[in-house]
């Protein structure tokens, strides 16, 4: 287990002493102010890893960038797609065809981590699953994530697609700095569609004293990755936590870090920008056999944690009495519709007619229909 890396004195002529006692994290961390962008630790933070819905965040901030740009508005139309349809799980399950406002699409992308809706948006706003990659990719570059490859939209598993713990702190750093209007969709408690209630998979939100996003992930890969930011008294902090074994030990990992960092006075000059590599850079880890083949099915989930009585006490391992559920839906779609998809030729859904075998075939066409 390698140490952490601790940039700040507890006070100015101090000994440098680690952010609180126990043993390290044994996967990758980041701990940042968002303000000032100064890390305040970090361990193993240019190390790959799988980065599973938090891929989201690079979809919201694609997103983002195309309302910005005028190619898209909120209220323009995201269709579900045949293949977002049959995505898996997590997903909301609507059919092809369907249709919802962009801003109900990236509030259920965020809050339920739907993989359905993650890939109808990229399918709408690329033309197709591989465009969409492409400009998360070129978004990627320009914001300096040196050790992030994307290929899909929702972060379901692939080896092609991973991440670092640094450059999740700058992807942060780039949505809350550049789209401060969106904040308040990170930190939504739950929705309602219709008669469901569906909570935030995030355990901080409603529990963590400040907590005001951003967004969780799991795949068996990668086990449960977490990014959690709060602020208090003026001061946000951000803390990027990968590869845990639970969604409550994440929650608790990253508010162990964020309590740490909202304690200390940080005297650092070093940035996630300025952060350079060090340690592994390559090989991404992966959590399968440790997570999905070591433990029950029961476990290999971002669902909502039931309280048990023989688990510790846990303010994650608890549901909100009462969240505010923000509501979401289809339908009121009346803005553009975006460009990539309504370039998309689309076909009605029949069979191709075929030339009778007793009959011979036009000049020009084949037996089989093919000009």
């Amino acid at each position: 287990m390698r140490p952490r890396h601790f940039l700040g004195l507890l006070a100015a002529g101090a000994l440098a002493l680690p952010l609180g006692a126990g043993a390290a994290l044994a996967n990758p961390s980041v701990l940042f102010d968002l303000g000032s962008g100064r890390v305040i630790e970090h361990q193993d933070a240019f190390k790959r890893w799988y980065p599973a819905s938090l891929s989201k965040l690079m979809t919201a901030y694609v997103a983002f960038r195309a309302i910005a740009a005028g190619e898209v508005k909120l209220d323009s139309p995201i269709t579900m797609t045949r293949h977002a349809a049959i995505e898996p799980p997590s997903k909301m399950g609507f059919k092809p065809g369907q249709v919802m406002r962009l801003d109900n699409a990236l509030k259920m992308m965020l809050v339920k981590s739907a993989n359905d809706i993650a890939m109808a948006i990229g399918e709408n706003i690329g033309g197709t699953q591989d465009a969409f990659a492409a400009r998360m990719n070129a978004e990627a570059a320009r914001l300096g994530m040196a050790g992030t490859h994307f290929v899909n939209p929702n972060g379901l598993f692939s080896p092609e697609q991973y991440t670092t713990a640094r450059d999740l702190a700058v992807l942060v750093t780039a949505i809350r700095r550049d789209f401060p209007q969106y904040a308040p969709w990170f930190s939504i408690e739950g929705l309602a569609l219709g008669k469901r209630a569906i909570p935030n998979y995030n355990l901080l939100v409603g529990r963590y004293p400040g907590a005001d996003g951003m967004k969780t992930g799991f795949v068996c890969e990668s086990g449960f990755n977490m990014i959690g930011s709060a602020t208090r008294n003026g001061r946000t902090l951000v803390a990027v936590v990968l590869g845990e074994k639970s969604a409550v030990s994440r929650a608790e990992a990253a508010a162990k870090l964020l309590d740490q960092g909202f304690a200390a006075t940080i005297a650092s000059d070093s940035t996630v920008a300025t952060l350079q590599p060090y340690g592994d850079t390559k090989s991404p880890t992966s959590m399968r056999e440790e997570i999905c083949t070591k433990k029950p099915a029961s476990h290999q989930s971002e669902a909502p944690v039931q309280a048990d009585a023989k688990a510790p006490k846990s303010p994650y391992r608890q549901k909100l009495a009462a969240p505010t559920l923000v509501a979401v839906g289809l339908g009121g779609a009346t803005g553009p519709v975006p460009p990539a998809m309504a370039a998309q030729v689309q076909y009605a859904d029949v069979p191709i007619p075929q030339w009778r075998p007793d009959k011979p075939a036009p000049a020009g066409i084949t037996a089989q229909g093919d000009q």
